[in-house]
């Protein structure tokens, strides 16, 4: 399976998903015209990758790590399907951690991954503030 990379956009956050080392990244800021068309592939990759990971061991842990300055209400319908995809991952023996990274001072986005982390059991949501803005 290949990895999938879609470089940064005015409008779309970067997208890196790497079968390799199994890491996962979205950064930047997401408000795509048409999110189902630009999360649309994303998902279907994480489908592909996620049936074939086995409980860890052996499989490594799979991360994830979040760098999102912005995102509108269609990229946080987006996100959930996401994170619900790695949940139900988790919940078959997979170790999986999300990464929630946001600025020290932008409770918006603390507030953002509070939330997200609520909606989840098996998957280590981890809040990470920086005090280094983020790209």
């Amino acid at each position: 399976m290949d990895r999938l990379y879609l470089p940064r956009t005015d409008r779309s956050p970067l997208v890196e998903l790497d079968v390799d080392s199994h890491r996962l990244r979205i950064e930047g800021e997401s408000y795509p015209e048409d999110a189902a068309a630009f999360f649309g592939p994303i998902l279907a990759w994480l489908d592909a990758y996620l049936g074939q990971c086995r409980p860890t061991p052996p499989d490594s842990p799979i991360v994830m790590d979040v760098r999102l300055l912005y995102f509108n209400s269609s990229s946080a319908k987006a996100l959930m399907n996401v994170f619900q995809r790695l949940e139900s991952t988790a919940r078959a023996g997979v170790e999986i951690d999300v990464n929630w990274h946001y600025h020290l001072d932008d409770e918006t986005m603390m507030e953002f991954g509070e939330d997200f982390s609520e909606d989840f059991e098996s998957v280590r949501f981890n809040l990470c503030a920086s005090e280094t803005e983020l790209a």
